[in-house]
């Protein structure tokens, strides 16, 4: 094997690209709510939209993860040499 770094990106097998898919579900939802919820659900917060506003870190956080996945994407080695699984 070449010292090239030959090898093929892990793509959507990346742990951060599926957590990224968890909180952008997640965090849509709760944007969702955030717009919808009744002015009763407002009050027991103090006013303050928790869904919305959580809602949104999320799909920020989803993000940054998506980024992070496609800036450093993991390399997976084609071939292995001396692989003796087989014997």
């Amino acid at each position: 094997m070449a010292s090239g770094g030959s090898g093929h990106s892990a793509g959507a097998f990346d742990i951060r690209t599926v957590i990224a898919l968890l909180f952008a579900i997640y965090g849509v939802v709760l944007v969702v709510l955030g717009f919808i919820q009744p002015d009763a659900e407002l009050e027991k917060s103090a006013g303050l939209n928790i869904n919305l506003w959580s809602g949104v870190a999320m799909v920020l956080f989803a993000a940054v993860f998506i980024a992070w996945a496609r800036l450093r994407p993991i390399t997976v080695p084609d071939d292995v040499e001396g692989d003796t699984a087989g014997e």
